[in-house]
């Protein structure tokens, strides 16, 4: 059987200490963009992971994380997913972590900085869907 993140209980991971080594990765935010490629490949260097992080590997990953944000609207009434929780917002925000950071992994992989990249598609759009007159 495979590991997955999901079969720790939240609880047990609340309990436990971030270890000295990853201190860092407890700032609210990372800017710009490249601190932010920076933390991640170091994050997965000191683990050894980068024999996994192959662009197919992280592009089924974030495929799977975003799933795991669909899956929080699935069973709602439209109305009722512009108003949630406290609990579910933090679920929330927990799968668009893991979808940034696989997202951001995988542009890293092919030196492309999603932020630019999402810029330079918005300027697409506006050409390809202009304003109605």
């Amino acid at each position: 059987m495979r590991f997955s993140a999901a079969m720790v209980p939240w609880d047990y991971i609340k309990q436990k200490k971030l270890p000295e080594s990853d201190k860092k990765y407890q700032q609210k935010h990372f800017t710009p963009m490249e601190n932010l490629r920076t933390a991640l490949r170091e994050f997965a260097s000191i683990r050894k992971w980068q024999q996994f992080h192959t662009p197919k590997n992280l592009a089924m990953a974030l495929s799977v994380e975003t799933a795991e944000l669909t899956e929080i609207f699935q069973w709602m009434e439209g109305e009722k997913s512009q108003d949630v929780d406290e609990s579910t917002r933090k679920h929330i925000a927990e799968e668009v972590g893991d979808i940034m950071i696989y997202l951001t992994m995988l542009a890293d992989k092919f030196d492309l900085d999603p932020l630019t990249c999402a810029r330079e598609k918005m300027q697409l759009n506006a050409i390809k869907y202009p304003p109605p007159e």
